[in-house]
């Protein structure tokens, strides 16, 4: 059924082709050739423009965004090649570095772990005090329950160490 449909069109375009003047075949030919061209426009070659100009747009920050990371990167690195510490040097590390949060900070030692509590203490504190964790005494968080008031923190911090005796 189908196929003799498609066969009727084509003989019935045939014939209107057959009997159309020069000056029509010639205007289909333009306008067929323009739709192709609208349609190699549409289909090709303004994705492939677009493609362009915004790679062009983000390139620079896919740039500084792969060097952040490569930062990081080396920074892991750095700190995965640190030689692992006692855990009483890291346990002196921790208490040294507790004023950083303020106060009413306390904590204390369970075989590799601390926990850290903590009642206002400043945001910046807080990183600071992380950072200085994480470097000197090698620690990790492995919890952190904290919650925020008045822009300062509370809470409970669990952090693990990797002493120079364990496997």
């Amino acid at each position: 059924m189908m196929r003799a449909l498609t066969t009727s069109f084509q003989t019935t375009l045939r014939q209107h082709w057959a009997q159309s003047s020069a000056r029509e075949k010639t205007l289909l030919r333009l306008g067929g050739a323009l739709v192709a061209a609208a349609l190699l426009w549409w289909v090709a070659i303004n994705p492939a423009l677009r493609t362009l100009r915004d790679t062009q747009v983000r390139g620079p920050a896919l740039q500084a965004q792969m060097q952040t990371m490569l930062q990081l990167q080396a920074r892991a690195q750095a700190l995965q090649a640190q030689p692992k510490l006692p855990a009483a040097d890291s346990k002196a590390l921790l208490e040294a570095a507790l004023p950083t949060l303020g106060t009413s900070a306390r904590m204390t030692v369970n075989g590799e772990r601390a926990t850290v509590t903590l009642e206002g203490s400043s945001a910046d504190a807080l990183a600071q005090w992380l950072a200085q964790v994480r470097l000197n005494a090698h620690a990790r968080p492995l919890e952190m329950h904290l919650t925020q008031s008045q822009g300062l923190w509370s809470g409970r911090l669990v952090l693990q160490w990797a002493s120079a005796s364990a496997p």
